[in-house]
């Protein structure tokens, strides 16, 4: 069997290739949608993504309304038209802020405004954002009118079904209650309580067990709201079971483990009409992109590894997948900035 031979598009091409114009419109609805991640979901990150999938809703990284109010907002804000549908989250608790922050996102043309209520850290518990906001729903409930008040596209929240021990539903459902009456009609549940003291955010995306049937009730006792499950789900049959019970599924690492599981979503769960790309494909269309970012932001500090980090699962599964990482983790491959490195290491892939 021969090793693989891709042939690259022309950068002109790429453009065209890249640009909405090409692309079928993204269908309405959360669907399926890949977790806001720390350190992960970059736009570069975002940009591969939407390489592999037309209509799954990407989040950016978590922004803390400080970084926009008094930092460098286009540093913070800047993507590319090609991720839509997108939505920036923002962290988080003082209503005036957010509504700032929110307003900043609609003028750049983010689709959603997503508040984090889920993030268990003790970082996020000191600058008062994340899941420890659970523990006060009013306020919460006054961020979400204070952000919808300020824009006009969709304001979310994102948080956990308890705090610590607490695994009374009586406590989501009043929180859920307490931030719907403030107009927000979108939530997505992370099917895990979130231990503020003694567990790490790691350990926190993996101790406290799952329990779906939370969410599912949510659903039940809310059925006007948009309910999307998040948390351990790792297979597109997985995904399909969720969906009879609620009305999206957001994924983390699994995704971005494997980014490739999302090559079928738009046709299984969209029904789009159109086949999925191929691994060689979608790094052939990373290499002019690469080049552009690179020229441009090279200068001030942009580096290939920078883009490449995200791509190291695509090929997960396949003989040659270590020698792909490999090649895509050295260190004087990458200090060449050559974005033909991707296709260097592909050729070390069968089956692609």
């Amino acid at each position: 069997m021969s090793h693989l031979t891709l042939a690259l598009p022309a950068v002109t091409d790429f453009f065209s290739y890249m640009t909405l114009e090409t692309l079928p419109p993204p269908v309405p609805g959360r669907r399926l949608s890949v977790a806001p991640m720390m350190d992960w979901t970059d736009r570069h990150c975002r940009v591969f993504h939407r390489q592999i999938t037309r209509h799954t809703w990407l989040y950016t990284e978590m922004v803390t309304t400080g970084a926009l109010v008094y930092g460098d907002v286009d540093r913070h804000l800047r993507y590319d038209e090609v991720e839509h549908p997108i939505a920036l989250q923002l962290g988080g608790s003082e209503p005036a802020d957010l509504a700032k922050s929110a307003k900043l996102g609609q003028e750049w043309g983010y689709d959603e405004i997503n508040l984090n209520c889920g993030c268990p850290s003790e970082r996020v518990q000191r600058g008062a954002f994340g899941a420890c906001l659970m523990n006060e729903p009013q306020l919460v409930a006054d961020c979400v009118k204070a952000m919808r008040d300020a824009v006009s596209i969709d304001v979310t929240v994102k948080h956990r079904i308890g705090i610590d021990k607490n695994e009374d539903y009586g406590f989501v459902r009043d929180f859920v209650g307490t931030i719907a009456d403030a107009g927000c009609r979108t939530f997505i549940v992370h099917a895990r309580n979130a231990i503020l003291k003694g567990l790490s955010p790691k350990e926190n995306r993996e101790i406290p067990p799952l329990r779906y049937e939370v969410a599912y009730e949510l659903k039940r006792e809310f059925p006007e709201l948009e309910i999307i499950i998040n948390g351990g789900v790792k297979t597109d049959d997985e995904i399909a079971l969720h969906l009879e019970h609620v009305d999206g599924v957001m994924l983390g690492r699994e995704a971005y483990h494997n980014p490739y599981m999302m090559a079928n979503w738009d046709a299984r769960f969209y029904g789009a009409d159109v086949a999925p790309k191929s691994r060689a494909e979608i790094l052939a269309a990373m290499v002019p992109y690469i080049s552009a970012q690179l020229a441009e932001y090279g200068p001030v500090g942009l580096k290939l590894n920078s883009i490449t980090r995200h791509m190291l699962g695509l090929t997960a599964g396949l003989p040659g997948a270590r020698a792909f990482r490999q090649m895509l983790s050295d260190p004087k491959k990458l200090a060449t900035a050559d974005p033909q490195l991707l296709l260097e290491a592909a050729a070390q892939i069968r089956n692609m």
